[in-house]
C-alpha cells in the first residue's frame, strides 16, 4: 500500500490542471453536437476519453457546484457518499494493482468497472441510507458529463491537446484517473 502512495506523489509532481475551455466551446456558439454511432462502441469510447481529458477542469467545475449545492442542503451524507465512493475507488485500484483476474476485467472492460464502483457503492449506501444524496450528489453530475463527452463533437484543438496528454509531455488528473481505470490506451485516439 505504502508504495502505491509514494507512485501515486510521484505521479502528482508531474500534474499539471489543464486550462478551462470557454463557455462557447464547451456550449455554446462554436459547440458542436451529435449523437454518437452506437453502432462503433470504439469509436464512441474514443470520443468520450477524449472528451473527458479536453474539457476535465469545466466538467470538474461544474461536478463541484452540484456537489456544492447538494452538500448544502445534505452535508452529512454527501461526505458520507463521497467517502464510500473513494474508499470502494481506492480499493478497486489497489485489488487491479494485486490482482491478475481483476487487472484483466480492468483492462479488457473499463466501462463495467466504473459501473461496478457505482453500482457498489449505491448497494453500500442503499444499507446506510444515503442513496438520495449518492444519485443526485454523486452520480447525478458523473451522468451529466458523461452524456456531454458522449454528444461534442471533437474540435481539431481537442484532437491537438489530447494527442499532447496521450504522448506523456502533459499529466493531468483526469489522465491519472483514466489510467487507474485503465483507459490510459484510449486516449489520443
Amino acid at each position: 500500500m505504502l508504495v502505491i502512495v509514494l507512485n501515486a506523489h510521484v505521479k502528482m509532481a508531474d500534474v499539471k490542471p489543464p486550462p478551462f475551455r470557454t463557455l462557447d466551446d464547451f456550449l455554446l456558439g462554436s459547440a458542436r453536437f451529435s449523437p454518437p454511432d452506437v453502432r462503433n462502441l470504439e469509436r464512441w469510447n474514443n470520443r468520450i476519453v477524449n472528451n473527458l481529458l479536453y474539457y476535465q477542469s469545466n466538467y470538474f467545475a461544474s461536478a463541484s457546484a452540484f456537489l456544492l449545492l447538494v452538500g448544502y442542503f445534505q452535508p452529512l451524507k454527501l461526505l458520507l457518499g463521497a467517502a464510500v465512493v473513494i474508499l470502494i475507488f481506492l480499493g478497486f485500484v489497489w485489488a487491479a494493482e494485486n490482482k491478475a483476474i481483476i487487472r484483466r476485467f480492468r483492462r479488457n472492460h473499463p466501462s463495467f468497472s466504473l459501473a461496478a464502483i457505482l453500482g457498489s457503492s449505491y448497494l453500500f449506501l442503499s444499507v446506510l441510507g444515503g442513496v438520495a444524496v449518492f444519485l443526485f450528489g454523486i452520480a447525478f453530475p458523473i451522468f451529466m458529463i458523461l452524456v456531454h463527452a458522449s454528444i461534442r463533437l471533437r474540435s481539431l484543438k481537442n484532437k491537438l491537446e489530447n494527442k499532447l496528454e496521450s504522448i506523456g509531455l502533459k499529466r493531468t488528473p483526469m489522465g491519472l484517473l483514466l489510467e487507474a481505470l485503465g483507459l490510459e490506451q484510449e486516449a489520443g485516439s
